[in-house]
């Protein structure tokens, strides 16, 4: 869809927001937006390009600050423009490494002092985004105070003097508008690889129960709808993950986006008490040891994970049902474990526990969904159990027609195993 069906509103009691100009079907992409700035996440450095944000075990990296690494040759060449600058400001403060939001703000100046027109300001551009300072909690002020000066800090280089910089280029104004309008951009899989800011899209206003959904190729922001939209209808997404409880959620709302939400499933706290079933001090254990998992990198890491949570699940048999959230983010942080360890029999035990829950909190059309379906799918496929994983690859592919698009990388692999496992069920 053209950005000229898409239409700049006033949304009553919500500021700017974004509708159809014609009427709208399930699974339209409705627009699609390369980045104002983007960087690659601090924990997958060394194991995803800066570019192209696809994972590659053999990057190349740049001979000066030894840290950014690249596909190849014509990654780090079209990443040379947002990369030179910032190249020199890295190498001049290792070891040390700064933020994601601080290395994010120094792209952003840098991009401002080119004066750049850029494609992702169509809708709406930088200097009109909202930053909500007067609304910001003081805790929330002071923070972002301290990365202002972090971002002194790691710009010296290039920046000796804030002061002779424009007006409008202002550090702690930087870090306002990121806290409200950035977007983690995630890999096919629904997996964090970085963080951006797309201006246009930052017009988008929140529901827990959104008509649209956002999905990433690489850095390009993909917008879907899931629902059918009438001609005027407002466009809205979910700004917060839709599995947290309703208290966590309005938490996270007005903590980050300075508004609360009163929409019918907030105040019917709709699921909250399937989401927190089970005994509380159980769910409390299980919930503290799955915050405490950081990405693990290495076979030893991940047999650690393993063992943690297998033993939490088994000391919790009969006391948290497998439709309680925190047991559920432990189900996937086992399913992730036994799929890295390569125990692909065990992996499908635990990823077959978590489709029921998966069907209760994500209904409709949510790629989270399709994509847990599709890696179920892949692992009874791996299991020869061909007519299961074809059954599952079909309800994967009816969800992810609608949230990715039928030209979605990830959408061509679930065609290729649907393909393959439907040819295994013809020879047997």
């Amino acid at each position: 869809m053209e950005p000229a069906v898409l239409e700049r509103f006033h949304s009553p009691g919500k500021g700017n927001g974004l509708r159809s100009r014609r009427r709208v079907r399930p699974g339209e992409l409705l627009y699609r937006d390369a980045p104002f700035a983007y960087v690659l996440t601090k924990q997958q450095l060394g194991s995803v390009c800066e570019r192209c944000l696809r994972r590659n075990e053999n990057l190349h990296r740049c001979s000066q600050c030894k840290v950014a690494k690249y596909c190849g040759r014509s990654c780090q060449k079209e990443a040379w423009l947002d990369h030179k600058q910032e190249c020199r400001c890295l190498k001049s403060i290792e070891p040390n490494f700064p933020p994601d939001s601080v290395r994010l703000a120094g792209r952003i100046v840098f991009k401002l002092l080119r004066q750049s027109v850029c494609p992702s300001e169509r809708l709406y551009s930088f200097s009109d985004l909202q930053s909500n300072t007067e609304r910001l909690s003081e805790e929330m002020k002071d923070g972002l105070r301290h990365l202002a000066q972090t971002l002194q800090l790691y710009l010296k280089t290039e920046i000796q003097d804030e002061s002779q910089l424009p007006p409008a280029i202002d550090f702690f104004q930087i870090f306002t508008k990121v806290t409200c309008n950035c977007f983690t951009i995630s890999n096919g899989e629904m997996q964090d690889v970085g963080v951006g800011l797309y201006p246009s899209m930052s017009l988008l206003n929140h529901s827990c129960d959104p008509n649209c959904v956002i999905v990433f190729e690489g850095n390009q922001l993909l917008l879907h709808s899931v629902r059918e939209i009438q001609i005027g209808e407002e466009l809205t997404i979910s700004y917060v993950e839709s599995l947290m409880p309703t208290r966590e959620r309005q938490k996270q709302l007005v903590r980050q986006y300075c508004f609360e939400c009163d929409c019918l499933l907030c105040q019917n706290q709709e699921k909250d008490a399937e989401k927190l079933a089970g005994e509380d001090h159980a769910w409390k254990a299980v919930k503290d040891a799955v915050n405490e998992v950081r990405y693990p990198k290495s076979k030893e890491e991940w047999k650690h994970v393993l063992a943690r949570c297998q033993n939490l699940l088994s000391s919790n048999e009969g006391h948290l049902p497998d439709t309680n959230i925190y047991q559920l983010k432990m189900l996937d942080c086992v399913m992730d474990a036994c799929i890295n360890l390569e125990s692909w029999e065990e992996a499908l035990y635990y990823g077959s526990r978590t489709l029921e829950p998966y069907r209760l909190y994500y209904p409709g059309f949510h790629p989270l969904r399709a994509v847990q379906l599709m890696r179920v799918g892949k692992l009874q496929y791996s299991q020869g159990m061909f007519p299961q994983a074809l059954e599952t690859l079909k309800q994967a592919y009816n969800i992810m027609k609608v949230t990715h698009g039928t030209d979605h990388s990830l959408m061509k692999v679930l065609m290729e195993i649907k393909e393959e496992c439907e040819a295994m069920m013809r020879i047997q």
